[in-house]
């Protein structure tokens, strides 16, 4: 949800300044850009350089501002538009007044005042503070204008008092943020399991039977998934790629058995499944533990046949929407209608590998998205990440239809 995003983060003058450094590094772990406003007070608690340094921008601390011998104007006004979200952490006491009440006498309070995105402000002060009726008074005047509040959390505060008004940690309040911009989200409250990447199945330690599949198509949908709103699992198999959303509950695995077991285990409470992992269908009978030495002109492997993930889902299936991959090289509509019905799925996506630009191993694919109802919507030749989303498209279409 945070990826891409441009977050402006105001820090006031409280103890509470110093979990800032973790709230920037976590913000740019989540993908997000990230710049920092300073009160002159908050740089006694954390200095500009550390926050410099883990935003990878300048910190900006007045409106005028030194560069090469001179004096620049630093535009309040160009930094409110620039945010797609601000987050006030920790939000002082002071500063909450001075919010609350259009005072206008530092740059981060310019900077709020000309913001155009939806502010978050994360409170930290004393116990007796934080009750003060001042202060409720800041905080429901400030979100009557539209702010959202991260309330203070309890717990052990500066003054050895223990109680309301510490601020809450990074990592919670990433969450909050992350559950708040979901609100009204095609996908908000589903739960979606989605496999990717090949399996390796062993045949001596340091051999294995795979294909070319990097995994690509269903991280892009697992990516898509969760900018959605939906909370997602994704079971990788062995791949050089990785996710950025950190909100992806990442399963890495190797074999088809292991990748069997953590998609089930994730099915049950899944609201769509999404089977795009090139599943080795065979895997040697015996694995040898000892690499097997060059020796004869011929060599045999006995293989044996993996469980059919897909077909298991399907048997399993009651509520969920389930969706499969087909990689077809002759009679490829025939067989993917077949594959649909035989395993009980909701829809298939088709790729030929006759089309150019389809399959595995790229970075476009050209799909056909078939449903149970025999409705089926081809589409031309795009980027994976183009198609994670005509895919989602058309899921979401029949999930609210």
């Amino acid at each position: 949800m945070l990826a891409g995003k441009k977050i402006l983060l105001g820090i006031s003058g409280g103890i509470a300044a110093y979990k800032s450094a973790f709230l920037v590094r976590l913000l740019i772990k989540a993908g997000a850009e990230v710049k920092v406003v300073l009160t002159e007070s908050a740089s006694d608690f954390v200095t500009p350089l550390t926050l410099a340094t883990l935003s990878k921008n300048p910190v900006h601390l007045d409106f005028i501002k030194e560069k090469e011998g001179t004096l620049e104007w630093d535009n309040h006004v160009e930094l409110g538009l620039w945010a797609d979200l601000m987050l006030i952490a920790p939000a002082t006491a002071n500063t909450l007044s001075k919010m609350a009440n259009g005072t206008c006498d530092n740059l981060l309070l310019a900077v709020y005042l000309s913001a155009k995105c939806p502010v978050y402000i994360a409170p930290a002060m004393d116990l007796d503070m934080y009750r003060h009726p001042s202060t409720r008074q800041s905080l429901e005047k400030l979100q009557s204008f539209g702010n959202i509040l991260i309330p203070a959390a309890s717990g052990e505060l500066a003054s050895g008092l223990s109680g309301e008004g510490r601020m809450e940690e990074p990592e919670k309040i990433i969450e909050i943020i992350t559950r708040h911009l979901k609100r009204g989200l095609p996908l908000e409250n589903k739960k979606v399991v989605i496999t990717a990447g090949p399996t390796h199945e062993a045949i001596d330690p340091v051999r294995y039977i795979g294909n070319h599949s990097t995994g690509l198509m269903g991280i892009e949908l697992a990516e898509k998934a969760a900018a959605l709103g939906a909370e997602v699992t994704l079971v990788l198999g062995p791949t050089h790629l990785g996710v950025q959303d950190t909100s992806i509950h990442l399963y890495r695995i190797t074999t088809a058995e292991e990748m069997y077991q953590a998609t089930l285990k994730a099915f049950e409470g899944a609201d769509v499944a999404i089977a795009a992992a090139a599943v080795a269908d065979y895997r040697p009978k015996n694995a040898a533990r000892e690499k097997i030495k060059k020796k004869e002109d011929r060599f045999s492997i006995e293989l044996v046949r993996n469980r059919d993930i897909l077909m298991e889902l399907g048997k399993k299936k009651k509520r969920q929407f389930l969706l499969g991959f087909a990689l077809e090289t002759e009679n490829e509509l025939e067989n993917a209608q077949k594959k649909l019905k035989s395993k009980n799925l909701d829809a298939i996506v088709l790729n030929s590998l006759k089309d150019e630009g389809a399959g595995f191993g790229g970075s476009t694919n050209k799909i056909t998205f078939i449903d149970k109802n025999s409705t089926i919507k081809s589409f031309d030749v795009k980027t994976k990440a183009e198609v994670a989303l005509d895919i989602w498209n058309e899921i979401i279409s029949r999930l609210h239809a």
